[in-house]
């Protein structure tokens, strides 16, 4: 079955597409990825994507045309990913959405006390415009189910990187940074996984801010500057790096005001000092997580890197120092067929061709999630 996987995430900055040729079932799938490629968002689009996130007031009309929006924009970047490889048909597709607003811990509304999240991009414009059926909206079954919705990779992870003899960590670095953790001859039940906190959120919005650039390129910025050890330190005592697993974050924890506050927190510092120290905060954050709630050193061998900040050199430099101490391998998703850029892209073409097999799709163990759930809901042509 030929699936076009469609991940925006929370930078905001565009839509990934993979295309993927799926066969097997449950665990045992193999799949062949066809070919990938980003869309950027339109900086208008970009601009409203980012209000939307999060906002303390927005009007229901802005939201309910961006939901239809998106539909569109999504629709139109599967149909170039297709020219772009010669991949005539596809028979389904699994977008995630854009989330504007996730809490994962259940908290009291109005007499009730329960998580919710929101991911927009209306499917059934997407499955009117392919003409095939899509599947999306994928974190709320695993809600209603006790979970905290996300990280929902972890089934690509243990899909593509368990092994019998080497426990591995998977990490990816998108706005938030995320790990699975696979002991060597694993179950599922035996993953672990959670949000470790910023992976770029923090960085790009201070180079925002800063330079007037959309991210810091190669590490380039952070890379000229020193650390601030003293504001480093303060801002590792944010008392989500020590919440134990399951954990999510978003923009509610690591969006707009915290990047302000850090700001603050800087004083007069170098603008260079200022990203050098943003981009250790994700390293740091990373490798206590590591430290704190994984690793016993021996336990695990490879640790396989993905997401956009792989490709900031710095931070890779900085991540190296870091789990030296842990012994373990740092290596790339690239490596093992999974290009960086179109990982979650392809986790949600997975996570589409289980839900059309009526198969679950979450890991209880890395959610919170009381039990498997089959993820999603399908808009028909």
């Amino acid at each position: 079955m030929i699936i076009a996987g469609v991940m925006s995430g929370t930078s905001a900055d565009g839509i990934d597409v993979a295309l993927v040729r799926v066969l097997g079932r449950g665990f045992n799938l193999r799949f062949e990825l066809l070919g990938h490629g980003h869309f950027d968002y339109p900086e208008k689009v970009q601009k409203a994507v980012l209000k939307a996130m999060n906002a303390a007031s927005i009007s229901v009309a802005e939201l309910a045309r961006l939901n239809f929006l998106l539909g569109e924009l999504y629709a139109e970047a599967i149909r170039k990913a297709q020219q772009r490889t010669g991949t005539r048909e596809i028979e389904l597709v699994g977008c995630h959405g854009q989330t504007i607003y996730h809490q994962g811990d259940s908290a009291p509304y109005l007499g009730k006390k329960f998580a919710c999240t929101w991911q927009t991009g209306e499917g059934s414009v997407i499955a009117a415009r392919l003409g095939v059926p899509v599947v999306s909206d994928f974190r709320p079954a695993d809600m209603a189910a006790g979970g905290q919705g996300a990280p929902l990779v972890p089934f690509l992870d243990y899909v593509v990187f368990r092994h019998r003899r080497a426990g591995r960590i998977v990490q990816n670095i998108g706005g938030i940074a995320n790990l699975s953790a696979i002991p060597a001859s694993a179950r599922p039940e035996q993953v672990l996984a959670f949000d470790t906190g910023p992976g770029n959120m923090v960085i790009d919005q201070l180079t925002q801010l800063l330079f007037d650039k959309p991210f810091d390129r190669n590490g380039a910025i952070a890379g000229r500057g020193r650390i601030l050890e003293p504001v480093l330190k303060k801002m590792l005592r944010n008392p989500f790096f020590h919440q134990k697993p399951p954990k999510t974050a978003g923009r509610e924890e690591f969006g707009r005001e915290y990047a302000k506050a850090f700001l603050r927190r800087c004083g007069k510092a170098k603008k260079e000092d200022v990203i050098a120290t943003a981009t250790a905060l994700t390293a740091r954050s990373i490798s206590a997580a590591i430290r704190d709630f994984v690793v016993k050193k021996g336990e695990y061998r490879d640790y396989i890197v993905s997401g956009g900040g792989s490709r900031n050199l710095t931070l890779m430099k900085m991540l190296s120092q870091e789990i030296a101490a842990s012994g373990l391998k740092l290596r790339h998703s690239d490596e093992f067929g999974v290009p960086s850029q179109a990982k979650e892209a392809i986790a949600f073409a997975l996570l589409a061709y289980q839900t059309w097999q009526r198969q679950p799709g979450n890991i209880p163990s890395a959610t919170g999630a009381k039990r498997a759930a089959i993820l999603g809901k399908i808009s028909y042509v």
